[in-house]
């Protein structure tokens, strides 16, 4: 298949997610408000904004996990919004969580053994008869959860429980366990929350190349200016449930409403900018 039979960057056939008019209300208090974006096959897409701004709501709404007030919301083509969540992950979204969500009491490769399982899990009927079938699935899975692993940087965690791992490693945890349900948008909710500056350097190279790597299509919720400024092709920016911002890296560092809103002078100008797009 040569570079001419792919549609043009910017094409309708190239909006992997588009969501228009998205409203969701918590008890009279607007959370979202008119949300909408085209999202292209292969994008990095940043969203930012204060505390309360709306940006797990977003996920959150997406991924089925709360229903939406109002608007639509379409993956791959297929209308998603009232989806509920299993069904959203199987049509190829998965997600980390803001506040963690992993089985504590199981080891790192369980952990992500059990997100394989959802594409690839043997026949109740042929593990209880140990049918030579099932053992060949489980090894595989297995497999394919120490690639995604060796990926995020965690064989050395494989047989730790993932309680007792820290904050940050837990993070990567999260990213592995999504890259094992097969996605091809992966949304990601602070995934340098808990990390100091080496950690979040490493994480930002790390998540590049899985993009890279998977031919993904991503979308990063991050306070952390140091990752979403040269990690990202495009930004937009929340402020009470409302975009108010939208651009590239330069552009929003240096927009005025952007800077009242969220950074403030000094973090605009500690939001150094390093070839944004590197991935492409």
């Amino acid at each position: 298949m040569t570079d001419a039979a792919a549609p043009p960057i910017g094409s309708t056939s190239d909006v992997v997610l588009h969501a228009e008019g998205v409203g969701r209300t918590f008890r009279g208090l607007q959370a979202l408000a008119g949300y909408g974006v085209d999202l292209r096959r292969g994008e990095i897409l940043g969203v930012i904004g204060p505390n309360g701004a709306g940006k797990s709501t977003l996920f959150n709404v997406i991924t089925g996990f709360v229903p939406r007030t109002s608007g639509s919301i379409t993956f791959a083509g297929k209308h998603i919004a009232g989806e509920p969540p299993h069904r959203i992950v199987a049509l190829g979204i998965a997600r980390t969580f803001q506040n963690i969500r992993l089985f504590g009491r199981m080891s790192v490769l369980d952990n992500v053994v059990a997100a394989a399982a959802v594409h690839g899990r043997p026949h109740v009927l042929a593990s209880i008869l140990g049918l030579p079938i099932a053992a060949r699935k489980e090894r595989a899975l297995r497999e394919r959860a120490f690639i995604h692993l060796e990926e995020m940087n965690l064989l050395p965690f494989a047989n730790s429980y993932a309680a007792a791992l820290p904050y940050g490693v837990q993070r990567r945890v999260e990213i592995a366990r999504a890259l094992a349900l097969q996605p091809t948008l992966l949304l990601l909710d602070e995934p340098a929350a808990g990390m100091n500056t080496d950690e979040t350097a490493e994480l930002t190279e790390m998540i590049r190349e899985i993009h890279r790597r998977h031919g993904l299509t991503t979308v990063v919720v991050e306070h952390d200016m140091s990752l979403i400024m040269p990690l990202c092709d495009r930004i937009q920016v929340l402020n009470y449930g409302r975009v108010i911002a939208e651009g590239t890296p330069v552009e929003i560092r240096n927009d005025p409403r952007v800077i009242e809103a969220y950074l403030g002078t000094e973090a605009a100008a500690e939001a150094v900018i390093v070839e944004p797009g590197l991935h492409a």
